[in-house]
Order: structure tokens, then sequence, then C-alpha cells
């Protein structure tokens, strides 16, 4: 009896001291990571003397390469292909909307450096601690939308490298896995990742329509566009632009305060626009361009973009395959900021989650992507247009509180960003009016809908004006429903 209890004990010894030792092991790799410079904080606010970083034009290049990629493409497609516009009308209408709809996103990047907190912290000071909840998960489906557009796009251009030997699923699967590396480590890695990797991107871009460009003034015939098919496709170009406001403020949270707020919104706004304009309509052209020039319909048909992108290196022979690999590439860093972004809102969903580490749920969220985007690009024209038309709607709504809360309420006072109360939910505003705002806009933003299953009685002769509706509707019902909240509460 006495033996086998002394054996018992060295059985639960030797296990023990294996976790110890496996512990240790982890810990000085962990250690290794920080020391590499993986970023350790998570939504916790940013105290004012650890926002040192004085590199304010990484700020343009984090999104200026995120969206010097392939991703773009199907989006400018889509005027051509799907809503029947001339290049000359999708290119008026990408130019216009674009110019438009970056304004939020970049307005609301200035939040970040001037108080430390990320943007769905922010939204907390009108959101409230317990509803932010309701844009938190939109916002991180969104991302991940994007994050899926952009690893189906990269995975179609993998498998067209090599067809029939490459799936698309299998091209899906290596870009996501190799850009979970660069998303790991985080903030300092992103804005280094992204610094310098515009450079073969913009190349490959270049390289591709100079070898099919030839081919693009052959157009096919349409009829001028009416006002229902421009301000249709402007809501996606809006839904393309807008969602950003929910994660624009989480890559300036280190900057120093003290920079001109100008100068960070122009870094920001041009980081969005220059890159998406010329690439949305170089999508638009390609897809005017699909039913007249021979081999393109049939290219697009099976890898979509990236198989009309395979017609157009074909010139070049074994060239244009390492061309095309480095376009599949392209889309590393737009993933690897999506799933940076995704990551914080998850952390943020229960009080619970900030303990788990940033990175653990990067690894959730690819384990759920890759089927996810398997799936979706089986049927991906129809999968694309319904995303970025739905996700206009709630960024509109989101987009509204958010600078309403700021101009009008707090009046432009950033120290009202009490880092105090970041984590304290009576504190805090209720949320209410936010919801409240948000949901009787839809019945406006219901009956101005069109999409492939549904088309609302207003849409029917204006086009989709749903994005408009969300936003202006909301703006205009926010304003009585936080003035009488305040009133009541006696504070912000």
């Amino acid at each position: 009896m006495t033996l086998g209890v002394q054996m018992s004990r060295q059985g639960c010894l030797t296990m023990r001291q294996a976790i110890m030792e496996a512990w240790r092991q982890f810990s000085e790799w962990y250690q290794r990571l920080l020391d590499a410079g993986m970023e350790e904080n998570g939504i916790k606010p940013v105290p004012i003397e650890k926002r040192t970083n004085t590199r304010y034009n990484n700020l343009f290049t984090v999104f200026f390469t995120g969206l010097l990629c392939i991703l773009p493409l199907p989006t400018g497609m889509l005027a051509t292909l799907v809503f029947g516009m001339s290049l000359r009308d999708a290119s008026l209408t990408i130019l216009f909307f674009s110019l438009l709809c970056c304004i939020p996103p970049a307005f609301m990047g200035c939040g970040g450096y001037l108080t430390g907190l990320r943007q769905l912290i922010q939204a907390r000071y009108s959101w409230g601690f317990y509803l932010v909840t309701v844009p938190l998960l939109l916002n991180a489906a969104t991302i991940t939308g994007f994050t899926l557009i952009a690893s189906i796009v990269g995975g179609q251009t993998i498998a067209a490298i090599n067809p029939g030997n490459v799936s698309v699923s299998v091209g899906i699967t290596i870009t996501i896995l190799i850009s979970f590396i660069v998303s790991l480590l985080g903030f300092r890695a992103l804005h280094s990742w992204e610094r310098w990797s515009w450079i073969p991107n913009l190349l490959a871009i270049v390289v591709a329509v100079g070898c099919g460009g030839k081919h693009l003034y052959q157009q096919a015939k349409v009829e001028p566009a009416t006002a229902p098919q421009i301000v249709s496709y402007g809501g996606l170009i809006a839904g393309y632009f807008l969602t950003f406001g929910g994660t624009t403020s989480d890559y300036s949270v280190y900057y120093r305060p003290d920079a001109p707020k100008m100068k960070i919104f122009t870094y920001i706004y041009l980081g969005l626009l220059t890159p998406s304009v010329p690439l949305l309509i170089l999508g638009a052209a390609m897809g005017g361009a699909v039913p007249v020039v021979e081999g393109w319909a049939d290219g697009y048909d099976t890898y979509g973009a990236g198989g009309v992108l395979a017609v157009m290196l074909e010139p070049a022979g074994g060239f244009g395959k390492f061309i095309l690999v480095l376009l599949a590439l392209t889309v590393l860093g737009n993933i690897a900021i999506s799933m940076y972004s995704v990551a914080l809102n998850l952390q943020m969903v229960l009080p619970v989650f900030t303990k788990i580490p940033r990175y653990l749920f990067i690894v959730v969220v690819i384990v759920v992507m890759i089927p996810v985007a398997i799936k979706a690009a089986e049927d991906w024209e129809e999968s694309l247009e319904n995303f970025l038309a739905l996700i206009g709607y709630w960024a509109g709504c989101f987009d509204a509180v958010f600078i309403e809360e700021l101009v009008v309420f707090r009046r432009m006072d950033f120290s009202t960003y009490d880092h105090d109360i970041w984590n304290v939910g009576r504190k805090l505003p209720s949320g209410v009016p936010a919801l409240a705002a948000s949901l009787l806009s839809m019945g406006l933003v219901v009956p101005g809908m069109a999409e492939a299953w549904y088309t609302g009685p207003i849409a029917k002769t204006t086009g989709d004006i749903g994005f408009e509706m969300a936003f202006f509707v909301t703006a205009i019902l926010y304003f009585p429903f936080r003035w009488l909240e305040i009133r009541w509460r006696g504070h912000l």
C-alpha cells in the first residue's frame, strides 16, 4: 500500500515537473516574440507616456499598402459586369463616392492618437459598455468578410498560376496562413511590413497592366447609366470605405498626441483613397472587357479576377506566372491588418476576454475563416455584391453616431474620453440613444434597399439609397435621444 502511494506521488511529481518545464519553454518563446516586437497590449487604453511614435507617415503606408492589392479589382468589376455601367460612368461614380466616403473613417481615425483608445473602445462613449456589443459584432463580421474576400481573390490567383493542379481551396488556405504570421506580431510588425511591401505590390500590378492593358479599351457596349444604377453602385463604394470607420484608430493609438489633426487626417485619407480609386477603375475596365476580349470570360468564370489577371499575363510566359504569385501575395497586408483589428474586437465582447492574449483570437478567426472562405468562393459574385451592400447600412449608422457624439456633444474635446471609465458600465452612456436611432432609421433603410433578394418600394425608383438613409436618419434621430439622456443623467 505504501509502495503504491509512493509511486502515485512520484507520478504526480513527474507530471508537475513536465508541466512546469513546458510552461518555462513556452514563456521563453513568448518572451522572444515580445523581444522581436510582438504587441502584448490588447484593448487597454494606451497612456500618454507610451504614445511616443512620431513616424506619422506610417499611417499612410499601413492603409496604402493594405489596399494596394488585387482586393479592389472584383469590387470595380461589379460596376461593368453586374450593374451594366460603361467604363466612363463607372469611373466617375467610383471617383465621386470615394472622395466623399473616405472622409468619415479618416476623421474618426484621429481619435486614436488623441485618446489612446481603440476605435470600438471610443465607441463605448456613445454606444455604452453593453450595447456597444452590437456594432462590435457587426464590425468583427465586416472585417472578417473583407478578409474572406481578400483571401478568395488571393486563392483564385494562386490557383490560376497552375490550373488543374492547385485548387482555389488550397490557394485560400495558403493565403490565410501566411497572413497569420504578420498579424500575430502586432502593431510594430504591421507598420514595418506595410511600410515597404507596397513596392513589389505596385511593380506586380504595373507589369500586369503592361502585359494585358492593350485590351482594356475593348469595352462591352452598354446604355448610359441611369440614376438608380449610379446610386446603387455608389452604395457599394460607400460600404467599401465607411466600414474603415470601425478600425482606423486601432493603428494610431501609439502616436504622439501633439501632431496636428489635419496631418493625421490627411495621411489616413490619402492612404485609403490613392490606391483604391485607380484599382477600382482598373477593375471596372477589366469587367467591361471580359465579355469582349477572347479568353477573358473563361478566365473569369473559372478563377474570377485572378483568372483574368492570368490571361493578361500569358504573353509573359514563366515571368507572368511569377508576377501572378506576387499579385496573389499583395492581399497579405490587407488580411494582416484585418486580423489584427478583428482580434481586438473579439477581446471587447466579454470582460473575461480581455485576459485572453490577442493572438489566440487570431488563431480562432483563422480556424473559422478558412472553411467559410472556401464555401463563399463557390458563389463568388453574388456573395461579394450582397456583402458590400449590407455592410454599408450598419456602417452608416455607426459612423453617424460616432461622429455626432464627438462633434456635437463632446465638441471635439478628446479629453472627455476619460481613461478612468473606459471599462465602467455605469459611468459610460447607456447606449440606448445610439441603438434606438439606428433601429428606427431602418424604417427608411429597408424601403430604400435594392438587393438581389429584396427591392424596397423607394429603391425601385431611386436605386439603393440604404446607406444614405442609415447615415442621415440616424444622425437626425440621435440628437434628441442623446440630448434627453444627458439632461436626465446630468453629464455626458
